[in-house]
């Protein structure tokens, strides 16, 4: 029974020791983990957020581009054909569009749709000018119809896409 008793005394503080030093060694291990994660997580910043600020530049820039003010003057070229026009138009904004695509990876869902949105709808009204030319018509005649449609719009999808991505901006930065 001495024995026993004996047993106990050691027993009893040992483990009461070896369960401190295994909460004293979880907590060490707990905050080694939690600053790993956290120096990861700040490589990934600084890595993604150049990246994320360029896709916003040049979504930006793809809308200051697509505008119908600054799409018809830089592409524009008396005396061509209002259909030739036309369909060079639509190339240039699908190529555009296609190139700049891989940028929805950095920008929200909202403000994607809204830059998908209005290129389509940039895309409608072109097509819709190029439906009212007739077959001697120019790219000016065009160009003159497009900015009509545009100027007669209630919202500027374009603007309002520019919009809502500079207020993303301004939220992130």
């Amino acid at each position: 029974m001495d024995a026993l008793v004996e047993f106990i005394k050691i027993l009893v503080p040992a483990s009461v020791v070896l369960y401190a030093a295994y909460l004293l060694v979880r907590t060490f291990v707990q905050k080694e983990i939690e600053l790993k994660k956290l120096e990861v997580r700040n490589r990934t910043i600084e890595t993604l957020l150049p990246n994320r600020l360029q896709a916003y530049e040049r979504m930006v820039l793809f809308l200051e581009r697509m505008s119908p003010q600054n799409l018809l003057v830089r592409l524009s070229s008396s005396g061509m054909p209002s259909r030739e026009f036309h369909q060079i138009l639509l190339s240039e904004i699908r190529s555009e569009y296609n190139h700049n695509a891989a940028q929805q990876l950095y920008i929200s869902e909202e403000v994607w749709t809204l830059i998908k949105n209005a290129k389509e709808d940039l895309i409608v009204a072109i097509n819709d000018a190029a439906s009212e030319m007739t077959m001697d018509s120019t790219s000016l005649d065009l160009s003159k119809k497009i900015f009509e449609k545009s100027v007669n719009k209630q919202v500027d999808p374009l603007g309002h896409a520019l919009t809502e991505l500079k207020k993303e901006i301004q939220r992130i930065f």
